[in-house]
């Protein structure tokens, strides 16, 4: 079997006006970026809205472990079967961060035969949308400290500014930092520090905004920091909303690209699951909703942050109405639940396998809870048996009354999704979902932060010290406590500790501190050990990526 890379290498890529024609798009709304990628015009998405919606279906995933679930590539899959089976799709999908590329994971792009392509741009520097995120996010820090130093007519108090910097990479030694060092001319040192930029309340205000207009709205909204008498002080105050808008215009512009099979994707925007809201842009979603007869979207990391804050956030602020979900699990990383070993995932264990699956139940549990109907998809791999399958399957059919699939798109691309495309299609048929969030707008602060963490990490309780709940009484008392809460967290258990797997229960999920986003509309809750700004591993990625004698990119995936 070739690897990931050789596939890709491999794709007969269609023209990106081709692709575009088969959904409907015409030549002039295509800004091409070379001969496979384009950018489509927002006045043309702006005159979809007469249009009715298709289906949205939502692929999310089980807790993820180094054996890997593969959801990217599960919606890939799905993508393409769709469309085999004769149903007009469009995938929508994130655009991978620096991050992660170079750090951890490698390649964002799916794997085997259900990839988006050309796989090496969307891995690296693709349109540009995050070196714009970024310039604009870091625009209005520049901005912040320069109106600091030429007299603060806006009386900001700089012990209070909340707005950081950021970059996108992994680099921990910027977490904490002294800006403005060596003298007068430089300013006035205060401390500062830097978030990855899929962290940035820039990217979530990309990722939510409807329009150019509502975009340079939420960008002026953005709070960075409190004078004395701890009034707020925003970008709009800084007159930096406009020049930021300025450089997002561009990215703002939903990235068409295509799958292996020469079918329709977006890719756009990327914020993480683990530190931020885990969608790809509402604007690509809905153009793609009226494009489009079915859309399939994932959220990121597992089904406890991302799908979570795709219904309480993202579907909830753009009026969308999930009608399926498809969980991602795999033998391996369910037998890892169960407490097997990396090295020990090859053999058949039914025992270990019996008691991992609880973190599957627990999440068809969770989606259930917003009135989504549910079909898991067993990403196959070779090691896998038999006997593994069958116990899967009957165990959601008698748990839970669900079918659970078993996938091979990533050896046979749609064609070994074709089941499961059928399956997702009889739910929609069936039109049995009853979408709601998990809580109301009017429900407190601490009471949807408490909600979020009983009804979907199953904790006892919630808990935090008197600065941070004082924190909240003072975002609610400015009039924003009638957001959601976006809960930063390891993706790797429903608790704060990584290492606890499986479906753990009555822990405590400690609020560390609570940020305010007033542009993106949501509130931050960070939670546990998590870091906004990710460090590098023992042995990053980086260390294997380079560049062969032929010129070509080796070990990004």
């Amino acid at each position: 079997m070739p690897t990931d890379i050789e596939i890709a290498r491999k794709a007969r890529m269609e023209p990106i006006m081709a692709i575009a024609k088969r959904v409907g798009i015409p030549d002039d709304a295509i800004s091409p970026y070379g001969r496979s990628i384009g950018k489509v015009d927002l006045d043309f998405i702006a005159n979809l809205d007469q249009k009715p919606d298709g289906k949205l279906i939502l692929v999310t995933a089980i807790n993820p472990t180094p054996a890997g679930e593969g959801k990217t590539t599960t919606t890939v899959g799905l993508g393409d079967a769709l469309n085999r089976i004769g149903k007009k799709t469009m995938i929508c999908l994130r655009e991978p961060s620096l991050g992660p590329c170079f750090g951890v994971k490698g390649g964002a792009a799916g794997g085997g035969y259900a990839q988006i392509v050309p796989m090496e741009q969307i891995n690296l520097h693709f349109t540009g949308d995050f070196h714009a995120i970024t310039s604009a996010h870091n625009l209005l820090a520049a901005m912040l400290d320069n109106h600091i130093y030429w007299g603060n007519a806006l009386g900001i108090d700089t012990r209070r500014v909340q707005y950081r910097r950021v970059l996108d990479m992994n680099d921990r030694a910027l977490r904490q930092v002294v800006s403005s060092l060596g003298g007068v001319t430089n300013g006035f040192p205060r401390e500062d520090g830097f978030d990855i930029t899929v962290a940035s309340e820039v990217m979530a205000v990309f990722c939510l905004a409807r329009d150019l207009d509502d975009l340079e709205e939420r960008l002026g909204k953005i709070v960075v920091g409190y004078r004395r008498d701890k009034s707020a002080v925003t970008a709009s105050d800084l007159k930096a909303a406009g020049a930021m808008a300025v450089l997002l215009k561009d990215a703002f512009a939903p990235n068409l690209v295509q799958t292996l099979e020469n079918n329709p994707a977006f890719v756009h925007g990327g914020p993480f699951a683990n530190i931020a809201h885990g969608c790809n842009s509402l604007i690509a979603t809905r153009a793609a909703l009226k494009i489009a007869d079915y859309v399939v979207t994932e959220a990121g990391f597992g089904a406890d942050l991302g799908a979570e804050k795709f219904f309480d956030i993202k579907c909830r602020k753009g009026g969308l109405k999930p009608e399926a979900a498809v969980i991602v699990a795999t033998v391996r990383a369910l037998k890892m639940n169960g407490g097997v070993a990396k090295d020990a995932l090859g053999a058949e264990n039914l025992q270990a396998l019996e008691k991992g699956i609880v973190n599957l139940g627990r999440h068809i549990e969770n989606v259930r809870k917003f009135g989504v109907p549910v079909v898991v998809a067993i990403n196959h791999f070779t090691s896998d048996t038999a006997a593994e399958h069958r116990f899967i399957q009957d165990w959601c059919r008698k748990h839970y009354g669900v079918d659970a699939v078993i996938c091979r798109h990533w050896a046979d691309g749609g064609a070994g999704a074709e089941e499961l495309a059928h399956k997702v299609v009889a739910i929609l048929d069936r039109g049995n979902a009853k979408f709601a969030p998990l809580y109301p707008d009017s429900l407190p602060l601490w009471e949807k932060m408490r909600r979020v963490a009983h009804e979907i990490y199953r904790a006892k309780d919630i808990a935090a010290d008197g600065k941070v709940r004082d924190r909240i009484a003072e975002i609610e008392a400015a009039g924003y406590g009638h957001l959601p809460v976006c809960v930063a967290k390891t993706q790797y258990s429903f608790s704060t500790d990584p290492a606890l797997r499986g479906a753990p229960d009555d822990h405590i999920v400690n609020v560390r501190e609570v940020r305010l986003s007033a542009g993106a509309g949501f509130i931050v809750m960070i939670c546990g050990e998590i870091m906004t700004m990710p460090g590098l591993p023992r042995v990053p990625a980086a260390e294997h990526i380079h560049l062969s004698e032929n010129g070509q990119i080796e070990g990004l995936f």
